[in-house]
């Protein structure tokens, strides 16, 4: 009995222990970590009521435990900032040698010519400027009529009954005030040189038919001679031949004081607007071109500047106002040539010229020269619309202003060798 009560005595004993390494080893019972976690809860609750209130407030998630760093803290400021530095700042360091004191500067001798002056190199400049002076908008009168210039009216808009008879609008064809100014790259402002005035004629703008279509710039560079050029926009894309501003007393000094001052800041240089201001001019009128022409020589104002007149297939009117300015200045030149169109009336006025006892040449073979007149017919093959860049020759105002450089009592040089326009496009 006495073994026996000892042996289960024994037993009872080892059981609890067996138990507890029997979990040795293994994962916890969530479970029972749950409940121990809420258990220990309620005791710190118990035994501790102010650290209890705390968790209950802050919910103890991540956010309160891993709060997001401030922005002072993600950037530091500029005093609170490394110094940033480069590679070579932890490359060795050479020695500093001292630089000698510099001596005052001193002059040698030399028996080398200096070099000349060199205007530094410059492109053509070509670009359209705005001018108060520019033939349109014109709300004067048509002298012809000596009645208003727009003549038609429809609600706010005025507009021009040409002579044909369409109408045109003021606010389409007649509100343009550019001008095309083109400035060669050889033209140099201290050298004698000349202003070529060119009125296009119908139908036309001056992109797309005196620049890119007719080549009047290219023609200008090509020539070589020391000229610019100024192109007045006339009636833009319409068969009108209207002379605008340049119809009024004055009106082209107007248009030439004004340009001088706006190529003498094209070229960069102002004191060159008193050059501009008495350069000669020669005044090229094509087609409908004629009427500007004709009333700039007859009232513009300084029709004694005027070097020479170029009419081409353009003697459409206004003979009287031609063969006044031809006779009243015999030291300048005057060239027209004409197709069929043109031929009727450049044949009256080659016969007046002759019966007020000028001589009047027939072709462009030579040079021209001070008081020339010379008619040139042009024969079949030759179109009007193309007469800008073939006439009595391929680019003739190219081929004029050649053979102004060639006689120097024209007043003009050539500083540049000639090529053909289509060379420099």
């Amino acid at each position: 009995m006495r073994r026996r009560a000892l042996r289960i005595a024994l037993i009872s004993g080892l059981v609890p222990s067996s138990l507890t390494l029997v979990q040795c080893g293994q994962s916890p019972n969530p479970a029972a970590l749950a409940a121990s976690s809420q258990a220990n809860v309620q005791v710190v609750a118990k035994t501790s009521p102010q650290v209890s209130d705390r968790h209950v407030a802050s919910g103890d998630t991540f956010d309160d435990r891993f709060p997001a760093p401030q922005f002072g803290e993600r950037f530091p400021s500029a005093s609170e900032s490394f110094l940033q530095r480069q590679m070579s700042d932890f490359s060795p360091k050479r020695a500093v040698q001292q630089q000698p004191p510099q001596q005052a500067p001193y002059k040698v001798a030399s028996l080398a010519p200096q070099v000349p002056y060199q205007r530094p190199p410059r492109q053509d400049l070509t670009t359209l400027v705005s001018m108060k002076s520019s033939a349109f908008p014109y709300f004067g009168n048509n002298p012809a009529s000596d009645t208003p210039f727009l003549n038609i009216s429809k609600g706010d808009r005025r507009g021009h009954r040409s002579y044909s008879g369409p109408v045109f609008w003021q606010d389409e064809t007649y509100n343009d005030s550019r001008v095309l100014v083109h400035v060669p790259e050889h033209f140099d402002v201290r050298k004698p040189g000349v202003i070529v005035v060119f009125f296009h004629g119908n139908g036309a703008t001056l992109e797309r038919d005196v620049r890119d279509r007719q080549l009047v710039p290219q023609q200008i560079t090509a020539s070589g001679a020391n000229a610019v050029l100024l192109a007045p926009q006339m009636a833009v894309d319409a068969a009108d031949s209207s002379a605008g501003k340049f119809w009024q007393p004055g009106g082209l000094k107007r248009f030439m004081d004004e340009s001088a001052d706006h190529l003498a800041q094209l070229t960069g240089d102002p004191n060159s607007a008193r050059a501009f201001a008495t350069m000669p001019i020669v005044i090229v009128g094509y087609s409908g071109g004629f009427l500007p022409t004709a009333w700039s020589l007859e009232v513009g104002g300084i029709s004694d500047r005027v070097r020479g007149v170029v009419l081409l297939d353009a003697v459409y009117g206004e003979m009287d106002k031609f063969a006044s300015w031809i006779e009243s200045h015999r030291s300048d030149f005057f060239v027209s040539s004409y197709t069929h169109y043109t031929a009727r009336r450049d044949h009256e006025l080659m016969s007046t010229l002759r019966q007020k006892g000028i001589s009047v040449s027939e072709d462009m073979d030579g040079p021209l020269r001070p008081g020339s007149v010379v008619f040139v017919e042009t024969g079949d093959g030759i179109t009007h619309r193309d007469y800008v860049n073939r006439a009595w020759t391929q680019y003739p105002l190219k081929d004029v202003l050649v053979k102004m450089s060639a006689t120097p009592a024209l007043a003009v040089t050539r500083v540049a060798a000639a090529a053909s326009p289509t060379s420099s496009r």
